[in-house]
């Protein structure tokens, strides 16, 4: 059975679940709906989107110092109760968290905190850079559109390959803790300096 648009769009909406997520899920499920459902709950990922209304106002702001202090890292992750935010597996968490950011120096947590003026910017780079490599009008688009997910890739800290494993984004580390622990979990925001760069400065 064909998996479509509006099949994802109605397991996206019950589950909260990825686009991606809910796609694999109906193909493995072969459209599937309540074994699709069951399919993300197994994988935990269900169970992230139940917990995402609930508050999430106790956590801890963890401080990473890499490479013999020339890159500072400061971030807020919250959690539902004291009780949570005092365990090993949250504080390894929150503690990953801070490494990602180390390593990887992401710009944003969310896709969504990007302003138009970016990513217009960003397409006009592109596009430039697609016609000076003398790529056909008919494709400029396509290419356009798949540097700017690879831009978001880079800079948004969710989209970004976990660097202990290039299998796993870290929106997916999320949701693994987050069904886990039985909390909801957010990357609330942080901060990342690194040794000489000039205030004001990406």
């Amino acid at each position: 059975m064909e998996v479509t648009t509006d099949m994802i769009k109605e397991l996206r909406t019950a589950t909260g679940a990825g686009i991606l997520d809910c796609r694999k899920a109906l193909t493995e499920a072969g459209g599937d709906y309540q074994k699709a459902v069951d399919y993300l709950r197994e994988k935990g990922l269900a169970m992230a989107a139940k917990r995402a209304n609930r508050e999430a106002s106790e956590g801890i702001v963890e401080l990473y110092s890499h490479g013999g202090g020339r890159v500072g890292v400061m971030v807020e992750v919250n959690c539902e109760t004291d009780f949570v935010a005092r365990s090993d597996d949250f504080r390894q968490f929150a503690h990953e968290v801070a490494l990602q950011i180390a390593a990887a120096a992401p710009l944003y947590i969310t896709e969504e905190e990007i302003s138009a003026e970016v990513f217009d910017h960003e397409a006009e780079i592109a596009r430039k850079r697609a016609e000076e490599e003398g790529k056909p009008a008919n494709v400029l688009e396509k290419i356009v559109e798949g540097r700017i997910q690879k831009f978001k890739d880079e800079v948004v800290l969710l989209r970004q390959a976990y660097i202990r494993d290039e299998s796993l984004t870290i929106e997916k580390l999320l949701h693994e803790n987050i069904a886990k622990i039985g909390e909801n979990i957010i990357i609330r925001r942080f901060q990342r300096w690194e040794l000489g760069e000039r205030v004001g400065e990406d």
